[in-house]
């Protein structure tokens, strides 16, 4: 069995950066961190931390440190069902979210829940999932209609995404409609290296694919930034945009083409149970900002 008070220092010295801040979160001394860590990693034989700063978790270790906040999480959910003060600690919980859901409509569900601290991993709704089958998070946000191995799914409804441009924008690249010439010249926004939405709705439109030019933004609010102020056109949220259509400010290239990705709550089966309060959450606030599927 694995010293708990070993994974519990694990969890500091990620949580907190360094084995110094660790030492005084846990009121003991830097030396006693280093021992305990040193003998959790000659227990599992491997190396659990890069000694950066901050520290950084190997493959094993940031593994190691979820599994003792799962452990938080259940003591803290067997304490609530034996009508016990469920203490002062509270269980760090990780999340894959993808960056749009969190600008638009995900914050509120975590409001409420004050028994808890966040760890927000942001993926792209497509490859999220491999985050919760590699155990490396409790739960996530995803694209995928089938549940990973050993987690239970809910269906949350569509996040509408609009083609959207600055008028002059539109007026410059695309003049004489969208072409799949047009297309190919004009500088389209892409928010990583995992966003198909553009390349997708693109593909939709015309009917076959077509290499563009983009901009790589990786964030939100920037992308619809960049489209009002005409730096390339891109797939942003209609809550997102829907005042700056409104007012003028962007276009929709094509209205009567959105592009719906309908999205799934995945979490994992171990902390279900202990993790319901937040799904109730997480899947009220969908329904209010999502469409239904």
């Amino acid at each position: 069995m694995i010293d708990p008070a070993h994974l519990e220092t694990l969890a500091a010295v990620l949580r907190t950066g360094s084995f110094d801040a660790a030492a005084s979160a846990l009121n003991v001394t830097p030396s006693a961190v280093s021992q305990r860590i040193r003998a959790l990693e000659d227990r599992m034989g491997t190396a659990l931390l890069i000694r950066s700063l901050p520290v950084e978790p190997t493959e094993a270790g940031r593994r190691l440190a979820r599994h003792a906040d799962d452990m938080q999480l259940l003591e803290q959910s067997l304490r609530r069902d034996l009508g016990q003060d469920s203490g002062t600690d509270r269980p760090t919980i990780r999340i894959a979210v993808n960056a749009d859901s969190l600008a638009t409509w995900f914050l509120p569900a975590l409001s409420a829940q004050d028994e808890m601290i966040f760890d927000i991993v942001i993926d792209d709704q497509d490859h999220s999932d491999a985050l919760l089958l590699r155990g490396e998070v409790a739960a996530a946000i995803t694209s995928r209609a089938e549940p990973v191995p050993g987690a239970v799914l809910y269906n949350l409804g569509a996040l509408r995404y609009l083609a959207t441009a600055s008028p002059e924008f539109r007026g410059r690249w695309f003049a004489d409609g969208l072409t799949p010439q047009s297309l190919a010249r004009a500088p389209a926004l892409t928010f990583n290296a995992k966003d198909r939405l553009q390349r997708d709705w693109a593909a939709r439109l015309i009917g076959r694919r077509v290499a563009m030019p983009s901009h790589v933004i990786g964030s939100s609010h920037a992308f619809v930034d960049a489209a009002l102020l005409g730096l390339g056109w891109g797939m942003n949220p209609e809550a997102l945009v829907k005042a700056h259509i409104a007012a003028g400010r962007l276009v929709a290239l094509a209205p009567d083409l959105p592009l719906d990705v309908v999205l799934y709550w995945q979490v994992s089966r171990l902390t279900e149970k202990a993790l319901a309060p937040l799904t109730r959450a997480v899947r009220a606030a969908a329904k209010t900002a999502l469409l239904s599927t």
